[in-house]
């Protein structure tokens, strides 16, 4: 038996792929520290809520009718009018509900933008797609359907106090060429949670329409929902801007509801790759939208249970791992938003690869830094020397976790003739 082309290419083993894989067998694994995966925290509040929305919605005769029908392929339309009126009247946006489409899980959603604006053309010309900041989200690396769809640029860095650092975009040297055909961020950015600045948007929201090509934001852990976001960030969106949502961080993965909000041309294409990939977006997760928009939970929620939760969690970890890792053995990224922190070892003897087959072996999932680099040109140690950990676990798992983590580093330089650096 023989795959074609796409074939080939879409039955590799990934790293979102293994990703996924070491989630799912960790959660399956009685004893792993889950620290790599994406999964959002269980919050009690929130699950006690979502239990309380299906059981009334079960009495009032609702389930059944989303169970047993489909929507439309742009989404289901009570949410597109109920999502247009809330972003209009919180954020003062002019979209109405044809601005926007439903698919199944942001997945679904970048590969149809990606290989919407990226790839070959009908004039026999290739664009690719710009990250103008990496490290970036370790899904988009491999949802071309061309080759070498990506390509990224190195950020500057700059290090702050009390062993942290920041990525910035390097503006300087950032380059955006005949052959770029949209322009990508995730804000907050998994794997990082580093919020680029409004200054830094609006640049890259001006250098994009001189182009004449659009600015993907996904903001996935964003304001106004789940509102994942410690820093101040002024929510941008025009007509050349798609802004991409998703219902997964309210703590509803399973659901797969993604949210584009864009032009309403490219809300058109989108439907119609919906229609003719999926027939139509799933409907349990928008018909839980509409309760929670309609009674006034939706962004209540956000603000006053989910970013405080998570606030508390990672103020704990990295507590934690100061308890257990120096500056000198671990620089953080500093901590804006998302479920994640970014950890530098700068001077491991010993790539992050390497670090995580070791943590592997003792139960404890983490994830390498290099899958979090799509299109970066040239290599860059740095890519090396990070790791992205999930702070969502409760804090016994997270002091065991982050234990094992110190005594494997502390391994790895002893093997190397390193002592402990002086402080």
């Amino acid at each position: 038996m023989t795959f074609s082309l796409f074939g080939d290419k879409f039955t590799r083993y990934t790293g979102i792929t293994r990703l996924m894989n070491d989630l799912n067998e960790g959660l399956r694994t009685p004893g792993a520290i889950m620290l790599g995966g994406g999964n959002p925290a269980q919050i009690p509040e929130m699950e006690s809520y979502f239990k309380q929305l299906c059981q009334d919605m079960l009495d009032q005769g609702k389930l059944s009718e989303v169970l047993c029908n489909y929507d439309g392929p742009q989404g289901k339309d009570a949410l597109l009018k109920a999502l247009a009126n809330l972003l209009c009247d919180e954020l003062g946006w002019q979209i109405s509900p044809q601005n926007i489409v439903l698919t199944n899980g942001s997945q679904s959603a970048f590969f149809y933008l990606f290989n919407l604006f990226a790839g070959r053309y009908a004039n026999g010309s290739c664009r690719r797609v710009l990250f103008p900041l990496t490290p970036e989200y370790i899904g988009y690396a491999d949802v071309g359907l061309e080759e070498e769809l990506f390509v990224s640029a190195k950020p500057n860095i700059e290090l702050l106090p009390e062993g942290q650092f920041k990525y910035h975009v390097d503006f300087e040297h950032l380059s955006i060429g005949d052959d770029i055909g949209m322009i990508c961020v995730s804000r907050p950015t998994n794997p990082t949670g580093n919020v680029i600045t409004d200054e830094e948007l609006m640049k890259l929201d001006l250098l994009a329409q001189q182009r004449n090509i659009p600015l993907v934001i996904d903001n996935a852990y964003g304001v106004p929902f789940p509102s994942i976001i410690f820093s101040e960030a002024t929510p941008l969106w025009n007509s050349n801007i798609i802004l991409c949502m998703s219902l997964s961080k309210l703590g509803l993965p399973g659901l797969r509801c993604g949210i584009v909000i864009a032009d309403e041309k490219v809300i058109s294409a989108l439907t119609n790759m919906n229609g003719i990939i999926s027939l139509s977006p799933g409907s349990m997760g928008p018909a839980m939208a509409i309760e929670m928009i309609e009674r006034g939970d939706l962004l209540r929620l956000s603000k006053t249970v989910i970013r405080p939760f998570y606030k508390q969690r990672l103020e704990h970890t990295i507590e934690t791992i100061r308890r257990y890792l120096s500056p000198e053995r671990c620089l953080i990224h500093k901590p804006e938003g998302a479920i994640f922190l970014w950890l530098w070892f700068k001077d491991l003897p010993i790539t992050t690869e390497v670090l995580y087959q070791r943590l592997k072996k003792r139960g404890v999932l983490m994830v390498p830094g290099h899958y979090f680099f799509p299109g970066l040109e040239h290599e860059w140690s740095h890519t090396h020397q990070c790791m992205r950990m999930n702070y969502v676990p409760e804090a016994e798992k997270i002091e065991r976790g982050v234990a094992i983590l110190a005594e494997e580093i502390e391994r790895a330089h002893k093997e190397a003739g390193f002592g402990v650096p002086a402080l």
